[in-house]
């Protein structure tokens, strides 16, 4: 039941409300005296539309901006004192996996991953908020990046979610969302290889802003494609003037990507009706430029001509005795044409030309011998701009969650056929692929699927925050709280189903590392230690929080060093010291704290000639003992990059 406003009509809103509908393209979101958004007028554009000469004004400029968008960039480049923590109990073979699995805000996630995945991402699949009245968007403050600040300024809510509802009530401002993804585009951005695509799933809500933000985050030049995706056939019957029967795939490049092509689909092998005499199908494609831009005027330099032997009907683009009948790409109204070819693609492709007689005078015609099966054993050709089959359905995404729980647990999850096709021709073998908006785990449920029917090894690195699921909502029940736990038993029981199978070919790795976003390992004191004072010195001898454990420290250290978190980790002891050993010498690390590190402890780790080295200050037997070990390792390893913490 709605409640009276209890007070009088607010004249301003309504005005603005009037003028709206006069001028729409005048009507703009500000900041308010207490920081809120609210609708506003561009009073430079309304005195132009109420004028008829030019007025002066602010310089105009071709951007996309909004209320937020310099805190926004602000956030995406401030330092944040945080970490990635293991979670080897909610892990699945956390010591042989090459997949992560990260629990926590993807902004945060995704600043602690750019060191050690800057520019290695071969592709980014995202299907963020939507900002459709109903969902949550991620509230981000940018003044300071401590929990403290975090907790005052209401940046989670009362339990501990980094969430606000951008709902019809609040005017669903775009700015709010356009600050959210934008700072997360930025970063997400830095990580893609330079032949690297990222694809974002949208709905029409946010598609125009979207587009803005990804020509400014990439270039307008790496704009791949906008794609639609028919999502529901029927259509959504509720809808005021059309049923919506279709999503968006909006895509772009690094700089250089390349697409590898889709399997040809099976209802097209109809059109190969020809079969040579090796018993290969292929199909003749003329080889003269039809519809649009086809006369020679259009372009001059794919006027020229091919030259056939009579006999054989073999090509050449040079005459000779044999090849000595003249073909020039007519039109069939008689004017000129040209080829889809330039002269040089035609000499060096010329094996895969033909010529035909054609028409009832028997006029000789240059075509192109397109086979069934491509170089390689399967036929590849380029995806089309509109995705539609019942792999891409809604519907697919909701049974194929429910085949794993028997039970409905999320509302909207993606289904893994458009993961697959993307992936078809974005990715080959070892590549890695980031989802920042994980959901329900659609990316990596995917990417297990298509290793195992490909006989492939794509890692995948998966981020959700741990939004608390509504307790009234279809989807609760008591044993997911989190939207991160449905996530990470999907991947679990995905995992297992391709195991039970029994036919794979290979080892396929079903497993993950589950590392969960957290304040830094170290105390304050390691951070401002001259903000501790003489009387605290002896409360604060350790800069490591008490209830962090070595391995939460091998992970922070990995983190600054830019070591992949996938590495295969190995601990040993040696004269009476836990060490850890990742990827062998990749980086050797001792956390010892009780000053048994010394010198001939330091020889013997020498001798595995570590790339990486670090101790734990409190660790050494005293001052010069650790200026001594530096000097050893000098010494006996000197390529060796060491530190301490």
């Amino acid at each position: 039941m709605d409640k009276l406003k209890m007070h009088s009509s607010n004249l301003v809103d309504q005005n603005i409300d009037k003028l709206a509908q006069l001028f729409p393209n005048c009507i703009t979101e500000a900041k308010g005296e207490d920081g809120k958004l609210r609708k506003a007028i561009d009073f430079d554009q309304l005195k132009q539309e109420l004028s008829r000469n030019i007025v002066e004004g602010p310089q105009e400029r071709y951007q996309l901006n909004w209320p937020g968008k310099r805190e926004a960039l602000l956030t995406a480049n401030a330092p944040i004192a945080k970490t990635l923590r293991p979670c080897r109990e909610e892990s699945v073979n956390f010591d042989t996996t090459e997949n992560l699995f990260i629990e926590g805000d993807n902004l945060d996630a995704l600043k602690l991953l750019q060191e050690t995945y800057l520019g290695k991402v071969k592709m980014i699949y995202i299907d963020p908020p939507y900002n459709t009245g109903n969902d949550f968007i991620y509230e981000d403050d940018f003044a300071e990046d401590v929990d403290s600040y975090v907790e005052r300024s209401n940046q989670k809510d009362e339990e501990g979610n980094r969430l606000i509802s951008n709902t019809e009530s609040n005017g669903r401002f775009h700015s709010d969302w356009l600050s959210m993804i934008y700072s997360r585009l930025k970063l997400a951005a830095n990580m893609l290889r330079d032949d690297g695509v990222i694809f974002i799933s949208i709905d029409d809500n946010e598609l125009s802003n979207l587009i803005s933000v990804c020509d400014e985050v990439f270039g307008v030049a790496n704009r791949v494609g906008i794609l639609t995706i028919v999502s529901n056939l029927k259509g959504r019957s509720d809808d005021k003037y059309y049923a919506t029967a279709h999503n968006n795939l909006v895509v772009y490049k690094k700089t250089n990507f390349i697409s590898y092509g889709v399997p040809l689909p099976a209802e097209y092998l109809k059109d190969y009706k020809e079969t040579d005499s090796r018993g290969q199908k292929y199909r003749l494609q003329g080889l003269r430029k039809r519809g649009n831009s086809a006369r020679r005027s259009d372009r001059p330099n794919m006027f020229y001509p091919f030259f056939v032997n009579p006999e054989t009907l073999e090509v050449s683009v040079e005459e000779t005795e044999v090849f000595s009948q003249k073909v020039l790409p007519y039109l069939s109204d008689g004017e000129e044409g040209r080829w889809r070819w330039g002269i040089e693609t035609s000499k060096d492709r010329i094996r895969e030309l033909t010529c035909r007689k054609v028409g009832a005078e028997g006029r000789y015609d240059i075509f192109q011998i397109d086979y069934a099966e491509g170089i390689d054993g399967e036929k590849r050709i380029k995806p089309k701009s509109i995705w539609m089959g019942s792999e891409f359905a809604n519907e697919a995404g909701t049974l194929e969650l429910k085949s794993l729980f028997n039970e409905k647990v999320f509302d909207t999850p993606k289904p893994i056929g458009l993961i697959k096709y993307c992936l078809e021709h974005a990715v080959k073998n070892g590549d890695i692929v980031l989802d920042f908006f994980a959901g329900s785990g659609t990316c990596a449920h995917a990417i297990m699927d298509f290793n195992y029917e490909k006989n492939l090894n794509i890692k995948w690195i998966a981020v959700q925050l741990p939004e608390k699921l509504n307790e009234k909502s279809e989807v609760f029940n008591s044993e997911f709280s989190h939207i991160a736990d449905i996530a990470k038993e999907r991947i679990k029981r995905a995992g297992q189903k391709i195991l039970e199978d029994g036919t794979c070919k290979s080892i396929i790795d079903v497993g993950f590392r589950s590392l969960r976003v957290d304040s830094s390992n170290m105390a304050e004191v390691y951070y401002n230690p001259e903000a501790i004072s003489q009387a605290d010195l002896f409360a604060q001898v350790d800069n490591v929080k008490e209830d962090r454990t070595e391995e939460d420290l091998l992970f922070q250290v990995m983190l600054d060093w830019g070591v992949d978190l996938t590495l295969p980790i190995r601990c040993e002891t040696i004269d009476g010291n836990k060490v850890f050993f990742v990827a062998d010498n990749a980086l050797v690390a001792c956390f010892d704290k009780s000053g048994n590190i010394t010198e001939s402890f330091v020889k013997q780790l020498a001798e595995f000639e570590p790339m990486r080295l670090v101790f734990r200050d409190a660790g050494f037997a005293s001052d010069s003992t650790k200026i001594n070990v530096e000097q050893v390792l000098k010494q006996l390893s000197p390529t060796t990059d060491v530190k301490s913490i």
